[in-house]
């Protein structure tokens, strides 16, 4: 899954609020943690990962590996937290991303104005 510039820094934004749901430790990507990705991810469309200091890949190759395990976009990486989006359309709310749903554009009306005419002298 593929975002956008715009929708990245977007979901970073939201991702501000968030507090990381889930903590990657030495071990890195487990069966374990790639459960717990999946029941965060059926409740949720954003979740925010933090990879403690003895995890032993870098963060940005966590972020990418989680993502591909989970069938997400990684959204932004900052220091050692992350943020990975997976639309979920079961949600009863969910997020709208920039550019995501364009409304259809109605057709203009006529143009009824009549042209004013001049008073003649």
């Amino acid at each position: 899954m593929r975002l956008t510039s715009k929708q990245a820094a977007y979901l970073q934004g939201l991702g501000q609020q968030l507090k990381p749901q889930l903590h990657l430790g030495h071990e890195g990507l487990t069966p374990g943690v790639a459960q717990a990705m999946e029941e965060l991810f059926a409740v949720r469309e954003l979740v925010k990962v933090r990879a403690l200091r003895s995890a032993a890949a870098e963060t940005r190759a966590l972020a990418d590996a989680l993502a591909a395990a989970s069938r997400a976009a990684v959204a932004g990486v900052v220091g050692r937290t992350f943020v990975l989006y997976r639309p979920n359309p079961e949600l009863k709310e969910r997020l709208r991303l920039p550019g995501e749903e364009r409304p259809t554009p109605t057709p203009a009306a006529p143009n009824r104005a009549q042209p004013r005419r001049r008073k003649s002298l």
